[in-house]
């Protein structure tokens, strides 16, 4: 029962490390280019911006920073949906075309007060996009002036 528990591990394991070599084969998650920002918000205060930039741009903007771990699948999928998916929701960098439902004040301010934004799972390896109070407060504050 030893040997095949043993055996079992072993295998098991070589399994496993082998999966993860060949999922960095798969080429989506590595097209780590940002296009060009084409139109910002009239921002009402530099101060609005920089928290904006510090919570929101990684996804919601042409200006995403790229950590390293993002060019290791399979946190380079995760990391290339969640941009990809937050950019057509709404996207700083392409302010006013009107077809994005983020570009809503009502809309972008309750889910920042809902703390939908940003998301949890987002904050550990984003430790600046952590927003006290009252940063969190300034922000929506600054938002809903930026966007009336």
């Amino acid at each position: 029962m030893k040997k095949i528990l043993s055996f079992i591990m072993r295998y098991g394991l070589l399994i496993v490390i082998g999966g993860l070599a060949l999922i960095q084969l798969v080429p989506y998650g590595r097209n780590h280019t940002n296009p060009p920002v084409i139109n910002e918000p009239n921002w009402d205060s530099p101060q609005t911006r920089e928290l904006a930039q510090r919570a929101c741009f990684d996804c919601h903007s042409n200006e995403t920073t790229w950590p390293w771990f993002t060019n290791i699948a399979p946190f380079s999928w995760l990391a290339q949906n969640d941009v990809d998916e937050g950019r057509s929701t709404l996207n700083f960098s392409e302010w006013g075309n009107g077809r994005r439902e983020g570009e809503r004040p009502g809309e972008l301010i309750e889910t920042i007060q809902e703390g939908e934004m940003p998301p949890l799972i987002y904050l550990p390896t984003h430790p600046a996009a952590r927003l006290s109070s009252a940063e969190k407060q300034q922000l929506i504050n600054g938002l809903r002036a930026t966007t009336q």
